[in-house]
């Protein structure tokens, strides 16, 4: 039973990653509820998470169906396969994106977003075309205001890959921002 309670807690680590969420309030759960039915359509109520989570209860034992659910929604065949999976290597090299993100190819051209990465640092982009952009805001950031990359999506808390950054005329570089923690802050600006 040790070893599944440790499984479950991969699980529900997992899940927390692929959503770049921490399951903390009620409405978190109403939230991940929601998300397992728009990406595989099926149903866990948000009580259920609750138990799972331990927000409710203590020493909740999880059905092997809701476990099937949870694994499904990470791209598992089910418990079985998340369990084969996780036992073969703890540290996974690829996983599904459940973050929210900025495609390039969605934004029109002159539409701007706002990026943010710790400690502090803050820019806004404006879509060039083509996969460019034009930097307007540069706050406690190396990048400067018109220097000019190419980047073909954003995704929350992931870091971000600059290519063909140029700055004040030198040669094109590749430039990474929010490196260890990604990209915290990510909107389009109306």
């Amino acid at each position: 039973m040790e070893k599944q309670c440790s499984e479950i807690a991969l699980l529900k680590e997992k899940i927390e990653v692929a959503l770049a969420k921490r399951m903390k309030v009620p409405a978190d759960f109403d939230f991940l509820s929601g998300a397992i039915w728009d990406r595989i359509h099926e149903g866990v109520s948000a009580s259920t998470l609750k138990r799972i989570w331990g927000y409710v209860g203590k020493d909740i034992v999880a059905r092997e169906s809701t476990l099937d659910i949870l694994s499904r929604f990470l791209n598992y065949k089910n418990w079985d396969d998340f369990v084969k999976n996780v036992n073969i290597s703890e540290e996974r090299q690829s996983a599904i994106v459940l973050a929210s993100f900025v495609r390039t190819q969605d934004l029109l051209v002159s539409q701007k977003i706002e990026v943010g990465w710790k400690p502090n640092r803050r820019c806004v982009f404006e879509y060039l075309g083509g996969l460019q952009y034009k930097i307007l805001v540069s706050e406690n950031s190396q990048l400067r205001v018109g220097d000019t990359f190419c980047c073909g999506i954003f995704v929350h808390d992931e870091a971000v890959i600059l290519d063909n950054l140029v700055q004040d005329g030198a040669a094109p570089v590749r430039y990474v921002i929010g490196s260890k923690d990604g990209i915290d802050l990510l909107r389009i600006i109306k």
